[in-house]
């Protein structure tokens, strides 16, 4: 009779291990991190290629692993499969980062948010703008945001308001001259 090989021997402790470690015996999957550990942390040092977050993955995938083992088929060898578990999971640890990768800030880049002076001045032209607009009539000011927020033709507003095109042209004149007045400090 033929001796059995050191490799046959050491699958079959591994198997034994396996089989231990999915019936909750804490000690035999111990033994398979033991195993496993130092070329888990090779495999994922050369996967990531850095030291902490290969030994970061390392611990997740043996926990995922320790989670799986029911899954695992009792047929397979556990090394093999635990390093395409280990595999698996630094691949999407690298596709994460990928994602959540951004160029650092330089420090002296402009923030592309106004200032908060600018932002005070801008609330204050507005605020003036708006009084500007409310003190003209409603036919200047429906004339005024037609023409010049909607960007109707002269022809368009006088067929839509039923006035002359004429007309629409004097009240757009008479709303401008009166905005460029009550405007007039802020142009200054």
């Amino acid at each position: 009779m033929r001796e059995p090989t050191r490799e046959s021997a050491t699958d079959a402790e591994e198997t034994a291990l396996v089989e231990r470690a999915r019936r909750g015996d804490p000690a035999a999957f111990d033994a398979l991190v033991r195993r496993h550990l130092p070329g888990a942390l090779v495999a994922a040092e050369r996967l990531l290629g850095d030291r902490a977050d290969a030994e970061d993955l390392v611990q997740d995938a043996f926990l995922r692993a320790l989670d799986r083992l029911p899954l695992i088929d009792p047929n397979r060898p556990f090394g093999p499969w635990f390093f395409t578990l280990l595999r698996n999971v630094g691949i999407n640890q690298l596709r994460a980062r990928k994602v959540r990768y951004t160029e650092p800030e330089p420090f002296d880049a402009a923030s592309p948010d106004a200032l908060p002076d600018e932002e005070l001045m801008r609330a204050e032209v507005r605020e003036r703008f708006d009084a500007a607009l409310a003190a003209l009539t409603p036919r200047q000011r429906e004339i005024v945001m037609l023409f010049e927020v909607e960007g109707w033709k002269g022809a368009e507003i006088a067929e839509h308001l039923g006035l002359t095109p004429e007309n629409v042209r004097w009240h757009l004149h008479q709303a401008k001259k009166s905005l460029r007045v009550t405007l007039q400090p802020l142009r200054d």
